[in-house]
């Protein structure tokens, strides 16, 4: 097979540039050097794509799930088979190290795996009847033409988890990768095309101009289904521009995770717990550790420890050999970063180590502690999307419970602790859809990745990943 570096839009089972020629330049965040430049999708290919995806969608609909599950399947071997190109162009066009992408990329394959098999199992009910001479039951149908947007953060699994899910289910899709990473969901198009997918059923229209190609997706009555994975802001404006078509939303919005160690928690656990969940991607996930609670007879020892294993990360281009931190996505992740760690010296946070652009330049930055931060910080607040772990020293249980749910966000939540009772309590106790007890790595296919709150609605992965993609029919039959 050639390349899996493509430039042009998929639609409707072919690929082609925007119409009018326009493109747009995809760099590699470690060095700015130009990869590709991708062809500029705008309203007009968008709606190719729906019309693509709805002219398919009642074929797609009647296929017999066990065929939809062997193409899926035969999906999910061509991504195993070239895992070290995906993970290559990821790291190109994403940043992180070539380790971690290896890890998206078979993240994204088990994602595929799952939904082949789920769509085999996502069955209706039969209910006794409520009067004499009928039948009740009740069957589980595809929506329809699914919208996905997809971010630049984890920009193949994103990708899979919405997309596998919706196929399985009966639906057809048409896809609006992120701007600064569509070369990982092109590669995956041409191996969906290699895969035998039907014509239409998967659409990818990349594009520098998001909010035209998405005013598209979201005001087409023809899509029923948009899923929308990315900042809380955005969420609310797509939620509202999908009021009028009355459309089935999901949203993965924005997290500000805590991660509450208490006193009597294994230490070095511990650490190896932040550190996995805060510098994975350096920094830049929605369910990186956010907060991180320190209980006050450890606090010393634990900064002194997790200050130690920080120093010992090394930053640098994620293609290159024992790199554990790439860089910043663009210059405004590198602006906030700094603005947020100017606002927390400013309020007595003491700077540990790290705090400043790393000497290599570009949108590289120094792993950081910040001892002593407290709530009126603004990375307390919101999420700081970069390598800087932020410790609170707590006292209490109460305290610290109420230290936690005190954000408007409510993702992922991180404890750890040897009391079994406290492990019931705080977690019951905490507002938020995932928590994670002595884990810090919660992700997996086989569970509903999802948030409350202002972190969105929805789920993605476990049995419930089929859901937001079918809607239930209920029977009635008469005269039996």
């Amino acid at each position: 097979m050639e390349s899996l570096l493509k430039s042009q839009c998929f639609i409707n089972g072919s690929w082609k540039d925007a119409e009018n020629k326009a493109s747009f330049a995809v760099t590699n965040p470690a060095n700015r050097d130009e990869i590709l430049r991708v062809a500029d999708a705008s309203d007009k290919e968008a709606r190719e794509a729906v019309d693509a995806a709805a002219a398919a969608f009642p074929a797609w609909k009647n296929t017999l799930p066990k065929d939809r599950a062997k193409i899926l399947r035969e999906w999910h071997r061509l991504i195993l088979k070239h895992a070290e190109e995906l993970a290559s162009i990821l790291t190109s066009e994403q940043g992180k190290p070539l380790a971690e992408a290896r890890g998206e990329i078979a993240s994204g394959a088990a994602m595929v795996e799952w939904s082949a098999e789920e769509a085999r199992r996502y069955y209706g009910q039969t209910i006794p009847p409520f009067k004499s001479g009928t039948r009740v039951m009740t069957t589980r149908e595809p929506v329809g033409v699914v919208a996905a947007i997809t971010p630049w953060n984890f920009p193949h699994s994103m990708i899979t988890r919405k997309v596998a899910p919706a196929l399985a289910a009966g639906c057809t899709v048409v896809l609006k990768p992120a701007e600064d990473t569509p070369l990982s969901a092109l590669a995956l198009a041409a191996l969906a095309e290699e895969a035998g997918f039907p014509k239409g059923i998967f659409n990818v229209v990349p594009t520098s101009k998001p909010a035209s190609v998405g005013n598209v997706l979201t005001d087409d009555d023809r899509v029923r289904k948009l899923s929308f994975t990315g900042s809380t802001e955005v969420g609310r404006m797509l939620m509202a521009r999908c009021a009028p078509t009355l459309k089935r939303v999901s949203l993965e919005l924005g997290g500000n995770a805590p991660f509450i160690v208490f006193d009597d928690a294994d230490i070095e656990a511990a650490i190896s717990g932040v550190m996995a969940s805060k510098f994975r991607n350096a920094g830049q996930t929605c369910i990186c550790a956010n907060r991180i609670y320190v209980q006050k007879g450890i606090y010393a020892r634990f900064a002194e420890a997790l200050q130690k294993a920080i120093v010992g990360l090394k930053v640098g281009n994620g293609q290159e050999t024992g790199v554990t931190t790439g860089p910043l996505i663009n210059k405004e992740g590198l602006d906030k970063v700094n603005a947020l760690l100017k606002d927390a010296t400013s309020k007595g946070g003491r700077v540990a180590c790290g705090g400043k652009q790393s000497a290599l330049g570009g949108t590289f930055y120094e792993p950081t502690l910040i001892l002593d931060a407290k709530p009126e910080m603004r990375l307390s607040k919101e999420e700081i999307f970069g390598p800087i772990a932020a410790l609170y020293p707590f006292e209490t249980e109460a305290e610290v419970i109420a230290m936690a749910n005190a954000s408007e966000y409510g993702l992922a939540a991180y404890f750890w602790t040897k009391d079994l009772g406290r492990a019931f309590r705080v977690t019951e106790a905490l507002e938020y859809g995932m928590v994670a007890v002595n884990e810090s790595l919660l992700a997996s296919e086989a569970v509903p990745f999802g948030g409350v709150k202002h972190s969105g609605f929805g789920r993605e992965g476990g049995k419930q990943s089929l859901d937001d993609y079918t809607a239930i029919k209920y029977t009635l039959f008469g005269g039996i």
